[in-house]
């Protein structure tokens, strides 16, 4: 159950996220800002009135001189001189295009009226460059108020972005968070699986290791040539078992996922093994049906183990076929099991009556993990007269996986 590498896309999906946060300030900071900026660009470097203001300086100066008989011919011309060059130069005046295209005043008015020289021609030149330079005070004013609006604008605009862009990392630094506890969550289930597998492993193989260990030291001392042979065959048979239940390549098909590798088998045979003198077998023969011969073994083990821990009486196990599906009922005549107790005795880590015998509480999980990947079930009732029968069915079970080739014996026959 290895973790999947980190596809590019996702790398690159990630890499996005995470500049996000840039990318979307920026073009926030960019859309917002431009009316405030087109203000700012097209309003230049400020107006500056003084140019109107001395224009209308010199035009009056010109008009006191020719009225003032004290002023000398030579003065009189030097401030006419002043005053005309004034409002020759058009480059000196900021907006001067705009201010004559809003209004019917003009420069080249106060330039004509000033070329006639005469009192009225002053007084026209004077009225027309004061009309100017109300104009040009309006036009400041409402430039003033239209660069405090672009400030304003400006400043609501960068707020605006710093709200978005911290929220914006909010939620990306609590997806990160949810992401990295969505991981350790499902590390801390695949650890659990892993352990729940091996649980389940260790408590499989614990019946086979012990058969084979007592059938390798009842080798040691068997002289009868038979009992060697019957003894080879048990060994067989546990080191068989143990490699079904301990492949660690496939722990999670064994015993979480579980993957059944199915074939017909004669289930009286499997039933029959575990005749013995405190299990009395009824079993027909043949009753063939596709099943997973390791997992029903399995499943019979903990069955007849279980009953024979809880009770000091006879185990009786019946195999038969009503309505064509096969079933194994096992009864002992035990002290029985609470109402309570049967609906949780499926759960990992339940047990029966705790004073009767040790136990880890995985052999009846097991058992209905593999029921019902064998299409049936496994179910608990209060026997006739006392003691608890379990009843196994089958039903059409899926085989996933082919059945392998059988492996060659130790043993000759």
């Amino acid at each position: 159950m290895k973790a999947r590498p980190a596809h590019p896309r996702d790398l690159l999906r990630e890499l996005t996220l995470a500049l996000l946060p840039l990318i979307a300030t920026v073009t926030l900071l960019v859309l917002v800002t431009q009316p405030a900026y087109m203000a700012l660009l097209h309003g230049g470097k400020g107006l500056s009135p003084y140019a109107y203001q001395g224009l209308v300086q010199d035009v009056l100066q010109y008009r006191v001189a020719l009225v003032d008989p004290e002023v000398t011919p030579e003065e009189r011309e030097e401030r006419y001189q002043q005053a005309l060059s004034s409002a020759s130069n058009r480059k000196q005046y900021a907006y001067l295009d705009d201010l004559e295209a809003s209004d019917q005043f003009s420069l080249s008015t106060v330039q004509r009226a000033l070329q006639r020289r005469t009192p009225a021609g002053a007084q026209r030149a004077a009225d027309e460059a004061i009309a100017l330079n109300n104009l040009v005070r309006d036009y400041s004013a409402d430039q003033g108020a239209a660069y405090e609006r672009a400030f304003l604008e400006l400043r609501r605009a960068l707020i605006g972005s710093a709200v978005f862009s911290g929220l914006l990392s909010l939620l990306l630094i609590l997806r990160s968070l949810l992401l990295w506890r969505t991981d350790r969550l499902r590390a801390q289930q695949r650890e659990e699986r892993q352990r729940e597998a091996l649980n389940l492993a260790s408590h499989e193989m614990r019946r086979p290791l012990q058969a084979l260990l007592l059938s390798a030291e009842a080798l040691r001392s068997a002289r009868d040539e038979g009992m060697q042979q019957r003894l080879l065959t048990q060994i067989e048979d546990s080191a068989a078992q143990l490699a079904s239940r301990a492949d660690l390549t496939r722990l999670n098909d064994l015993y979480l996922d579980v993957t059944l590798r199915v074939q017909p088998a004669d289930l009286g045979e499997l039933v029959r093994r575990f005749s013995s003198s405190r299990v009395h077998v009824t079993a027909p023969s043949p009753v063939v049906w596709p099943v997973d011969a390791n997992r029903v073994r399995q499943m019979l083990e903990n069955l007849v183990e279980n009953a024979v821990k809880y009770t000091q009486g006879t185990v009786e196990v019946t195999l038969d076929a009503p309505g064509g599906a096969p079933r194994v009922q096992v009864r002992d005549h035990g002290p029985g099991m609470s109402d309570e107790l049967r609906g949780r005795v499926f759960l990992p880590y339940e047990r029966g009556p705790q004073s009767l015998g040790p136990g880890s509480g995985l052999g009846l999980p097991l058992v209905r993990r593999y029921a019902r990947a064998h299409g049936g079930d496994v179910s608990l009732t209060h026997a006739p007269g006392g003691g608890l029968l379990i009843t196994l069915t089958f039903g059409q079970a899926e085989a996933r996986v082919t059945a392998p080739t059988p492996a060659r014996k130790l043993t000759p026959g």
